[in-house]
């Protein structure tokens, strides 16, 4: 295979085009948005200009298929709301880059693939667990986003061009190319990880109900304020999984919703999400127990009605053998002593795929460890050493 840089980079730049926002290189294109859809079409225009069948899921994935026997590569192209213009789209495009070079050489066969709402628009890698079985399509159709527009609404854009699902017997496995979303990578001055693992993630929204009403005439010892109940359940559980977590164990309160969020308001409802994350599946069950035990104990001694909706968890997954051992040897060859082994902490679709077939992940460093914002970015001679890399390594698998 020859890869070309330049076309890859090119590639990359254009599909930043589609949603293009904010500072530098900043990416809006959530899952089902026009530009997500604009940007999906664009790929199957490519897909198909370099020898493969294009293809579209009724989950709205978009694939580029090679005949018989075949590698599967990619990623995601849909981007948080305010993303950057390399999350999920590197994989995609360093993936089509590699199928294009394997179609000019004659083989071996790679296809790609550029999953759904792997950013969580209704939930988090939805369009791949529901491809690897972990969800069924009629319960995703009922997952809804904060506006309350429900999955199966939003994938009605693309009903007319959706040709069932593909049979995932046809792939030999599965590499995801991505970028580290960390600072380690960077501050060691290293180009490339490969990944041994992905930890496991747990999700879930907390309603708290209390009484709304006035805030100038409401005495303080007659209230039901929902907010305080989340303020201090919220202290409650960091304090208790101190001596349960590990250096390594992350949890966020990554969204908080206040009704009627009016300053004079005594507010009578807060919906508040806790994510947690860790390689070990017996720490995120004990943190689950502590969560849940926490808002029990919260609500009642406030008084307050509970609610705990949304559950989400994928497990940790260790990466195929033989796919690491590929991308170890490739990136001693490519980047020789500027690579390590690596766990990934964030989540990525390969989690989802790997119930289907074996799985590997390959990264390249984050600037400053930035991502999930406008600023994200990687200089773009570490693009092309990961390209090479995961290059290298689709031609040792073909041997």
């Amino acid at each position: 295979m020859k890869i070309q840089p330049d076309r890859f980079l090119k590639d990359l730049h254009k599909l930043r085009c589609f949603g293009t926002a904010g500072v530098g290189k900043g990416v809006v294109r959530p899952a089902f948005s026009q530009a997500d859809l604009d940007a999906r079409a664009w790929l199957c225009v490519q897909f198909k200009a370099v020898g493969l069948r294009p293809h579209v899921d009724p989950a709205g994935s978009v694939w580029g298929l090679a005949e018989g026997p075949s590698l599967l590569m990619g990623s995601h192209s849909d981007s948080q709301p305010e993303g950057g213009w390399l999350d999920g789209a590197l994989g995609v495009i360093a993936a089509l880059e590699v199928a294009r070079a394997a179609q000019e050489a004659g083989g071996p066969a790679v296809s790609v693939v550029a999953f759904q709402d792997e950013e969580g628009r209704f939930g988090g890698t939805t369009a791949s667990s529901i491809w690897s079985g972990g969800v069924s399509l009629e319960t995703a159709d009922g997952f809804k986003d904060f506006d309350g527009v429900t999955f199966g609404e939003a994938r009605a854009a693309v009903a007319h061009l959706a040709d069932g699902f593909v049979d995932p017997a046809q792939f030999t496995g599965f590499i995801e190319m991505h970028i580290e979303q960390g600072p380690w990578l960077d501050q060691a001055g290293e180009a490339i990880g490969v990944v041994s693992d992905i930890v496991g993630i747990r999700d879930l929204n907390i309603t708290f109900t209390g009484d709304q009403n006035h805030a100038g005439t409401t005495p303080m010892h007659y209230r039901r304020d929902a907010v305080p109940g989340m303020v201090e359940c919220i202290s409650k559980i960091y304090t208790a999984f101190v001596p349960v977590v590990s250096d390594s164990t992350v949890w966020t309160n990554g969204h908080i919703s206040v009704h009627p969020n009016a300053s004079s308001i005594v507010p009578g409802e807060v919906r508040f999400s806790m994510q947690w994350r860790d390689r070990d599946p017996a720490r995120l069950d004990t943190m689950e127990e502590i969560i849940r035990d926490t808002v029990r104990e919260v609500s009642e001694a406030r008084g307050l009605g509970v609610e705990i909706s949304d559950y989400w968890a994928l497990d940790p997954v260790a990466m195929d053998s033989r796919l690491k051992a590929a991308l170890m040897d490739a990136a001693e060859v490519e980047a020789p002593a500027k690579w390590r082994e690596m766990p990934s902490g964030a989540l990525h679709d390969a989690t989802c795929v790997s119930a289907l077939m074996p799985v590997a992940m390959l990264f390249v460093p984050s600037i400053g460890g930035i991502s999930h914002a406008f600023t994200e970015d990687t200089d773009e001679a570490d693009l092309v050493t990961g390209l090479n890399v995961l290059a290298r390594a689709v031609t040792r698998l073909s041997n």
